[in-house]
């Protein structure tokens, strides 16, 4: 076990994905000093945790103070164990007692969307508001809430929110869910439909860029789900702005958000229709880190 550092200034976040984990060591304003990159197993419980395990090490020393974990998993609301993690063999285990147990330090943990949604609350473009809502697109589509100047602690699983009643299958088991109409894989899909079966999202974008009309209009049609989206998220939470993260957002960038913007507008009742915002994210990679790293400070201050 290693003692906790009276005061020190960084913390450890761990930004956990199904193939990689980096680890950051984040000071007091949220800005990355260090950075380290691993492989994601996949193969049992026992080498994901060897992982984090090596991944915290890797940093640690006796100027961390806190850690904090951005899983790709729903947490139990009050405890913050991990239910069911995304593409990694994580079930039903409290993440953050097992660590605090192991490195003596306050331990936070959280969604993986959500934590980059407090990254971009906290440092990025959504700087100043007291309610957001994010979605970060890429293979799927995760999301995060703002409100009242609080991280919303709920699932926010905004990728399963359904905007196409009886649509596409969703892996989860639904239909017609945002995840299936606005991620990277509907990019993946509607590239294949009209560039062939070797064709990805990647070169959907790249046609989109170059003024293919068939392309635009395929993105479009992404957008437009994504508005549905966020017209009703709208209409619940009157959030400041809506702000889109993720690979497959940001490298889609306006063929995707100008749509929304119309869509969100027709969805959204008055007057959140003329005033809402829906913007680009500011962090890109970093967010995943610097809200993991975000999490760990608010541990620490809970500690």
């Amino acid at each position: 076990m290693v003692a906790r550092a009276v005061a020190a200034p960084f913390v450890i976040g761990l930004d956990v994905g199904g193939t990689k984990i980096l680890s950051g060591l984040v000071d007091g304003d949220g800005h990355i000093v260090a950075q380290h990159e691993i492989h994601s197993p996949g193969d049992s419980e026992e080498d994901v945790l060897a992982a984090l395990d090596a991944a915290v090490e890797e940093l640690l020393d006796d100027r961390v103070a806190a850690i904090g974990f951005g899983i790709p998993s729903n947490l139990e609301r009050n405890t913050g164990r991990v239910l069911h993690a995304t593409n990694l063999p994580l079930e039903n285990i409290d993440l953050a007692a097992r660590s605090q147990e192991r490195y003596g330090l306050p331990v936070g943990v959280e969604n993986d969307a959500s934590v980059a949604a407090l990254a971009e609350w906290k440092r990025g473009a959504g700087r100043g508001s007291n309610n957001l809502v994010m979605f970060t697109l890429g293979t799927g589509v995760g999301g995060g809430i703002v409100i009242d100047g609080k991280l919303f602690r709920g699932w926010a699983e905004l990728g399963h929110v359904v905007v196409q009643e009886g649509g596409p299958p969703c892996a989860c088991g639904g239909r017609g869910h945002l995840e299936v109409l606005a991620s990277g894989h509907a990019g993946d899909r509607a590239a294949r439909d009209l560039y062939g079966p070797d064709a990805d999202a990647h070169l959907l974008i790249d046609k989109g860029h170059s003024g293919d009309v068939r392309a635009v209009e395929a993105l479009a049609r992404i957008g437009e789900s994504l508005g549905a989206a966020i017209g009703s998220l709208v209409n619940i939470f009157d959030p400041d702005l809506t702000v889109v993260g993720g690979g497959f957002g940001a490298a889609a960038g306006e063929l995707v958000l100008g749509p929304a913007r119309g869509a969100a507008r027709n969805e959204a009742i008055a007057p959140a229709d003329e005033t809402l915002r829906v913007v680009p994210a500011e962090l890109g990679a970093e967010a995943g880190l610097v809200g993991a790293g975000l999490v760990g400070f608010e541990a620490l201050v809970e500690a």
